[in-house]
């Protein structure tokens, strides 16, 4: 009998909560959480992201977003600033442009201990497949 399609999906899950799990771990020594940094991420990658713009990209609600922006503000990671019209975007302050590099190496070691073994034809392979299984679902949400 062969690999059930819950079983793939529970490899998929465990992995991904081993990352989630030691990552936070690890990131705590810079006084982050996994999220925070993801948050730090992808703001150094789209400047000036507004609020519903940084949840979209976090898989989070706009509420929590901007609580945690809120919080991260607080902490010196993050600047607000005015944008077009009524738009309030974000910017990276040097200390979470510094956090965000030294969290970046973190997340790096963390993953290179699970998927560090494979080549980089099958990290390709793995690549390719999630992408397309996330792009299957996807279109079922849409439709």
């Amino acid at each position: 009998m062969g690999i059930s399609l819950q079983d793939v999906g529970l490899a998929v899950k465990r992995l991904q909560w081993r990352h989630h799990r030691e990552a936070n771990r690890r990131l705590a020594a810079l006084g982050l959480s996994l999220v925070q940094w993801d948050v730090l991420r992808h703001l150094h990658a789209n400047p000036d992201a507004s609020v519903h713009e940084l949840a979209v990209l976090t898989f989070q609600t706009d509420q929590s977003m901007g609580e945690l922006a809120r919080r991260m503000v607080e902490r010196d990671l993050l600047e607000r600033v005015a944008g077009p019209g009524r738009k309030v975007q974000h910017r990276l302050t040097a200390t979470g442009d510094r956090v965000r590099t030294e969290g970046a190496a973190i997340v790096d070691g963390v993953l290179e201990e699970s998927l560090g073994g494979l080549s980089e034809t099958e990290l390709a392979t793995l690549h390719s497949l999630l992408v397309r299984a996330a792009e299957g679902s996807t279109a079922a949400e849409q439709s």
